[in-house]
């Protein structure tokens, strides 16, 4: 269950200096030609990587990512995309490939230039190690205040689909400090991955939230490399798109639970909205409320604060429509409000996980998103993450 898991994939992990003594540096490839597409933060302050990538993805199918951790190249001006461009040249010269072949990703500290001189050696270990059994090596040297490595897969009819995923804090969509690498084994031909990605990363990796911060560095990546020789149908396109739907609900899951100091994880579901992207602007309100997250540490179904958030949830230069007089909230799977009136009863949300379900009886606009508290430590972490 990693990265490799679908035909044709190798991927390795190695130390090559970023950090102190934790693998970062991470090299994953297809060995049949892939066609590929990615998603990328849309923060207006994206770093050197981003940009590269997506310059290489204009002109070229990605066949290899390189990953680093520890340094994020953002915020390093010309430098930084020099020091992109020129670990993609790295890689590439590797692996037999076009520079524009490769697609760089990095995370970790803003603001500080890569020790390319270790970054460039570290590749040349990392593309010897390469192997079928390296996903779980990969996994590990994306992680920056992860406690975990995070890795899935799912099986189709014929083929299937892996992934990996690094994410703590500074999650918040569009995507997150979080990257992703997806790979299938199902046939896809040139310019088709994004429509499958568009819509799986939508319901998983861009509904979920941690604190609100969006990063410099997100990106999910997908390569295809059809190596199952599955003949493709409209029902194997309905499997793939299932399969891969599921690896980023997965994915997206397991950042949400390792969330920084996180100790509760919390699902919001609002119904009943005039439309969905106001159902989901009043998700995603409440996701990312302190006071909301805050309550949900201290285990107190503070529900007033839920209704708070709701009501001053931005959309289209104002707030989304809701009525206070047809609100049924249900917090912990207990009703505390029915239209509009409140039930004498306490849920009970002494749990580490929660579900709190807002129905605004305006239409049928619905989503979902995942949250988790905010405690304590996710102060001391972030307090303390460059030294």
């Amino acid at each position: 269950m990693s990265v490799t898991a679908a035909k044709g994939f190798v991927a390795s992990g190695v130390h090559c200096g970023i950090r102190r003594e934790k693998p970062d540096l991470a090299v994953i490839r297809s060995l049949p030609r892939a066609t590929g597409t990615a998603m990328f933060t849309v923060n207006r302050m994206q770093a050197a990587p981003v940009k590269v990538s997506k310059e290489h993805l204009d002109v070229a199918e990605p066949q290899a990512v390189v990953v680093n951790s520890g340094i994020a190249n953002a915020a390093t001006g010309s430098r930084g995309e020099r020091d992109a461009r020129t670990t993609a040249c790295g890689a590439a010269g590797l692996l037999m490939l076009h520079p524009t072949e490769v697609l760089v990703l990095s995370t970790g500290v803003i603001g500080q230039p890569l020790p390319l001189d270790r970054v460039l050696t570290g590749l040349a270990s990392g593309v010897r190690g390469l192997s079928a059994e390296g996903g779980v090596d990969a996994a590990e040297a994306i992680l920056t205040t992860d406690t975990c490595t995070k890795l899935a897969a799912a099986n189709g009819p014929g083929f299937a689909v892996g992934g990996m995923a690094k994410g703590s804090g500074m999650i918040h969509p569009n995507l997150a400090t979080m990257l992703a690498v997806l790979t299938t084994d199902y046939p896809l031909a040139s310019g088709e991955a994004i429509e499958f990605l568009r819509p799986a990363v939508d319901a998983s990796f861009n509904s979920i939230s941690i604190d609100g911060e969006c990063s410099t560095n997100d990106a999910v990546v997908l390569l295809a490399n059809g190596a199952s020789n599955v003949e493709r149908t409209p029902a194997s396109d309905e499997a793939f798109a299932l399969a891969l739907r599921r690896v980023c609900a997965d994915l997206s899951e397991q950042i949400v639970a390792d969330g920084e100091g996180a100790t509760v994880m919390a699902e919001i579901v609002v119904q009943g909205a005039a439309t969905e992207p106001e159902a989901k602007a009043i998700a995603r309100r409440i996701a990312t409320s302190s006071l909301v997250k805050t309550a949900l540490f201290g285990h107190d179904a503070n529900w007033g604060r839920v209704l708070a958030a709701a009501g001053s949830a931005p959309f289209n230069g104002g707030y989304a429509q809701l009525d206070p007089a047809r609100l049924t909230l249900r917090y912990g799977g207990i009703t505390v409000l029915s239209g509009g009136e409140v039930i004498a009863v306490e849920p009970e949300v002494s749990g580490p996980s929660c579900t709190i379900e807002l129905d605004l009886g305006l239409g049928d606009g619905r989503a979902s998103y995942l949250t988790s508290d905010l405690s304590y430590d996710y102060v001391r972490i972030n307090a303390d993450y460059r030294t």
